[in-house]
């Protein structure tokens, strides 16, 4: 069993006890469910530098990233950044996150926020509209071509944007349908946790045009993100960078500004 294995066996004993704490009726009558969403693909369409800012406390490749963070400050710094969208982790067994996190940085910033979950239930989407996400990460490894098409289209139908992220060519040929707005390409090999920017480069041919294109892990500096470019991603997904510092908007912000010179 690898990792990805282990935590959808996991999610999936999670998911059952949330429904049975609470149910859709109350998810939908959440304040925060009816709230006009902020799209993260048309942000990074119109960007420049098209950073996705993560809060990730620990990782099962890295252990402990950082623990002392509070999420109201990181939201906040990362606004003040002026980044695209604020990725937030609410898996709590690997990561260390919690949809209170999501919670959280709703409150305290404007930006299009990203649950970045292990989604494998309908259920899980209807609670990233109830605890305040723009947008959800489906990942094709996980999930069948007709799981893909109906947890999209759900999303959709709640106006929330959907990122499906992939590893290899395989993924992408059976997730391309028009219910997604982002196609994400995880650099990281999630069997042996290596990674190379090369996946993204190889992968950027295959995706069509129609999809705003994102590379995701291993992106820890400038160069990084001028070398895919021109490959035509418009999103960077940047988890550990930031939050390793002591500041995560400021590195967040001085990360930016570099780029822009």
């Amino acid at each position: 069993m690898n990792i990805l294995d282990k935590i959808v066996a996991d999610k999936s004993v999670e998911v059952k006890l949330r429904k049975q704490l609470i149910p859709i009726s109350q998810l939908e009558q959440s304040v925060l469910f009816n709230r006009e969403t902020i799209s993260l693909a048309k942000k990074l369409k119109n960007s420049t530098t098209g950073i996705i800012a993560e809060h990730k406390r620990r990782s099962p490749s890295k252990s402990v990233i950082n623990q002392n963070l509070n999420v109201f400050d990181v939201a906040k710094g990362y606004e003040k950044a002026g980044v695209c969208g604020m990725s937030v982790l609410t898996d709590a067994k690997y990561f260390g996150g919690s949809l209170d996190d999501l919670l959280t940085a709703r409150a305290s910033c404007n930006l299009p926020l990203l649950r970045k979950e292990f989604i494998i239930e309908e259920y899980q989407i209807l609670e990233a509209k109830a605890y305040g996400a723009d947008v959800i990460l489906l990942i094709a490894a996980i999930l069948t071509k007709a799981e893909i098409k109906v947890f999209s289209e759900l999303a959709k139908s709640l106006n929330l944007d959907v990122l499906l992220e992939v590893h290899n060519e395989e993924e992408l040929q059976k997730s391309i349908m028009p219910s997604l707005d982002m196609l994400g390409v995880n650099n990281r090999n999630l069997k042996t946790f290596e990674v190379s920017l090369d996946t993204s480069k190889k992968l950027s041919q295959l995706i069509p045009n129609d999809f705003v294109k994102v590379s995701e892990s291993g992106i820890s500096n400038i160069e990084a993100i001028k070398e895919l470019q021109p490959f035509g991603y418009k999103g960077f997904l940047i988890g550990e960078n930031f939050m390793k510092t002591e500041n995560a908007g400021k590195s967040a912000e001085e990360f930016i500004n570099k780029l822009k010179e």
